[in-house]
């Protein structure tokens, strides 16, 4: 295992782990660095920063937060054709050097096809999952009405014109990986709903949110483009074959992902307990209830 000091790593809790095929791993930590391990499992388009919405819950309860950048993002090694169950060896692999046996998984938004995979294919290992604001299995959607009209967008360019899709990342990339102004981000918060934009006035909110996308686009729109791809695909086993404790948190005004489609996931999950949060939307929910959503997780 090494440490990098570069430029990439100016946060003090980051560090970067080789794995034996020579890839490295960036991680940042936060929370209680002897407690309760957690692994984070970041959105999309975003990177291993947004856990930084988890530090001031994690040292409270005292949980030790470790979250990944995913192969292609920020400053992780990318991996050409991955797949989502190529994550879970991927993850045990650096569990095994950070020395962690038994460990919790919490997601958010993108996080949580890889939590979910992970619960799968190591049940001995997880020992629960919380995924918050969570995404679905999209590729098993008879109806995408439950999606963000972007979202909805997006796919279909996937599916209809894909070169047409791979090209709009790269031209993205220059725009998106630019730090927008105090104006760009008020303006930016007036396309979100009121109970979102509300908690993001909040700097370090935002910049939780908002700088870790930065970053993974400012780092590879390739990388970021392999993380999109994956959503659209098969997940490779079914939410009914899970039967890791699973906690879902959806806040009832959610538009990225409708909380219908979280209530669906709920029915298909062997050992699932839900909570469907009035008045909350996709950032506001683990903005607002971190401290509930941790504290839930680690007595699964």
């Amino acid at each position: 295992m090494a440490t990098s000091s570069g430029d990439n790593f100016a946060n003090n809790n980051c560090k970067v782990v080789y794995l034996k095929n020579g890839s490295r791993v960036a991680v940042a930590e936060y929370g209680a660095p002897e407690g309760i391990p957690v692994i984070f499992c970041h959105g999309w388009p975003s990177s291993r920063t947004m856990a930084e919405l988890t530090d001031d819950a994690a040292r409270k309860l005292r949980i030790r937060m470790i979250s990944p950048d995913r192969p292609g993002i920020r400053d992780s090694s990318f991996q050409a054709g991955r797949k989502l169950l190529d994550w879970p060896p991927l993850l045990g692999e650096l569990c095994d050097q950070l020395g962690l046996d038994r460990f919790y998984l919490l997601a958010i938004s993108g996080g949580a096809p890889y939590a979910f995979a992970a619960a799968w294919m190591m049940p001995r290992r997880v020992r629960g999952v919380a995924v918050v604001s969570g995404a679905p299995p999209i590729a098993e959607l008879s109806d995408n009405s439950g999606l963000w009209k972007l979202y909805r967008w997006m796919l279909h360019c996937y599916r209809t014109y894909p070169r047409f899709s791979r090209s709009a990342f790269r031209l993205a990339r220059p725009f998106l990986s630019l730090r927008p102004p105090p104006p760009g981000q008020r303006l930016l918060l007036k396309f979100l709903q009121p109970c979102d934009a509300d908690v993001l006035r909040d700097a370090r909110a935002f910049n939780a949110c908002f700088e870790s996308q930065r970053q993974a686009w400012r780092a590879s729109a390739i990388g970021v483009l392999a993380d999109a791809e994956i959503y659209a695909q098969p997940w490779g086993f079914a939410l009914e074959a899970i039967n890791v404790p699973v906690r879902l948190w959806h806040g009832k005004k959610d538009r990225s992902f409708s909380f219908r489609l979280a209530e669906e996931i709920e029915r298909r999950l062997p050992n699932c307990s839900a909570h469907y949060i009035e008045d909350t939307g996709h950032y506001s929910l683990p903005i607002r209830h971190m401290d509930e959503i941790l504290s839930d997780l680690i007595q699964s």
